[in-house]
């Protein structure tokens, strides 16, 4: 059981900010890219971001959250961040940040917003944006 574990997540207003965390002890997350997905009841999950290996440190956002949120890593604690603002009500959803084990060459290749291609997934976080 390999599950990264999200936190952060909460209760805000339209317009307001949260940062989400992702961790996964005994991985050193700076080798492997991250994603961060979302997911509504009755839908499917949808890619939000994804960020390569420090070493590449490239990015990748969906139109729709490009400008208002910020996907990063904090290498010392091992943590990788998803900033959040000016939230809307469509952003309303569990966040979850799955563990690619392929190499961002090869995941970007194929597609970084296909959740095939993520390994490790774990309850993810519930975000709620009051309107």
């Amino acid at each position: 059981q390999v599950q990264p574990v999200e936190s952060g997540g909460g209760l805000v207003q339209p317009g307001g900010s949260l940062r989400l965390s992702c961790a996964l002890p005994g991985f050193t997350l700076e080798h492997y890219a991250i994603g961060w997905f979302r997911q509504a009841p009755g839908k499917e999950r949808e890619a939000v971001s994804c960020i390569s290996s420090s070493s590449d440190g490239n990015t990748y956002y969906v139109d729709s959250v490009r400008g208002r949120f910020t996907i990063s890593r904090d290498n010392a604690k091992n943590t990788v961040y998803l900033e959040m603002i000016s939230l809307k009500p469509d952003d309303t959803d569990i966040y979850y940040c799955p563990i690619s084990l392929s190499s961002f060459s090869g995941l970007t290749a194929r597609g970084w917003g296909s959740a095939v291609e993520y390994d490790y997934w774990g309850r993810g976080t519930q975000v709620t944006d009051s309107s």
